[in-house]
């Protein structure tokens, strides 16, 4: 199994840096799924493609990371049919996640295609290096968060502006679900059982997916949406 790293706290200020972790809580945890966004293409399940970065190539890392704060689902997703990952780190809770070590020109344009956005066009990091958020739009994934420092580079990711209480909660497909367990098994950190418990506890999944349910879903033996 390999060790959850640990995130140092604090933003970091300074210059934008060259590199950065983006951190993953949802369906790009798995890497065949994040190169979808990277090199572009269409991911199993998923009703559009994407166009890719500029940057091509794959992350130089992949890690397994926890995090204060919660996941949970909500919104419709065009691509997925059922509920988005979203991140407050402001709420109670661990997240299990993953660090993927990409250019920030890499982040700007895997933002860029979370948003439906071209991707093309950098970011100005300052203000989320400087106060850990800013708030680049009023849209879901809009939203930049420094969840602290790995290796003396930021932890970044995009979520929502609203907070888990401020927006109703919506059960996750099956295709999705399968992805985000994918992505948490391949880090190597987590075991099957692990894995299927936390998604499935998730608001917005908690009452409509059960463990076991998830379960089988990643072990391939359920149907699509095995719910209770």
């Amino acid at each position: 199994m390999n060790s959850v790293r640990s995130i140092e706290p604090g933003a970091g200020g300074g210059p934008s840096p060259g590199r950065v972790w983006y951190m993953s809580y949802g369906s790009n945890m798995y890497l065949e799924r994040l190169a979808c966004y990277l090199a572009g293409g269409r991911p199993p399940g998923a009703a559009r493609g994407y166009p890719g970065c500029r940057d091509r190539g794959m992350p130089a890392a992949s890690v397994p990371v926890e995090v204060s704060g919660a996941v949970y689902f909500a919104t419709e997703s065009p691509v997925w049919g059922g509920g988005r990952a979203f991140y407050d780190p402001g709420a109670a809770g661990r997240v299990l996640a993953r660090a993927h070590l990409v250019s920030a020109g890499q982040f700007a344009d895997i933002a860029a295609q979370e948003m439906y956005r071209e991707p093309g066009a950098d970011l100005d990091l300052s203000e989320v290096l400087a106060r850990g958020r800013a708030v680049l739009g009023e849209g879901r994934y809009e939203t930049l968060v420094c969840a602290g420092q790995l290796d003396g580079l930021p932890v970044l990711t995009f979520t929502a502006p609203w907070g888990i209480d401020e927006v109703a909660w919506v059960p996750p497909s099956a295709a999705y679900v399968r992805f985000l367990c994918l992505g948490l098994l391949e880090a190597g950190a987590w075991d099957a059982e692990t894995v299927a418990a936390y998604v499935a506890s998730r608001p917005g999944a908690a009452g409509y997916w059960t463990a076991r349910a998830v379960g089988e879903l990643i072990h391939g033996s359920g149907p699509g949406g095995t719910v209770v």
